[in-house]
């Protein structure tokens, strides 16, 4: 799978269904390779498009149970990657990961809202 598709489904699953275009600027594509990149998804089944019942008019992309299925194992891999390297730590060195971990959490924080925007 590609990073724009990886990181696509990850975005999905943290901000819920979205529109095509928010999805590319999101990701930093156009928005005709995006929907390339969503239809190989939703022929994957990971995603699925869906009428917004707000407005007749737009069609959202939304995450399938397979492609929530597939966001969860990635992060739980990534996850038990770092937990076995962190075992490998001194513990001063431990200790300092800890105390940078509000600092890192904002930063994500900041990243992730410069880079979705708002939730439509």
């Amino acid at each position: 799978m590609s990073i724009t598709s990886a990181a696509t489904l990850a975005t999905l699953h943290r901000t819920g269904p979205r529109r095509i275009t928010d999805l590319a600027v999101i990701e930093g594509v156009t928005q005709p390779a995006m929907t390339v990149l969503v239809r190989v998804m939703e022929e994957s089944g990971l995603v699925e498009r869906r009428g917004d019942a707000s407005d007749k008019r737009v069609t959202l992309v939304c995450l399938t149970e397979a492609g929530a299925s597939y966001v969860q194992t990635r992060r739980q891999a990534g996850v038990d990657a770092f937990a076995r390297l962190i075992d490998e730590l001194a513990d001063d060195e431990v200790e300092a990961l800890v105390a940078a971990l509000p600092a890192l959490a904002h930063l994500a924080e900041l990243e992730s809202q410069d880079r979705e925007g708002p939730k439509r």
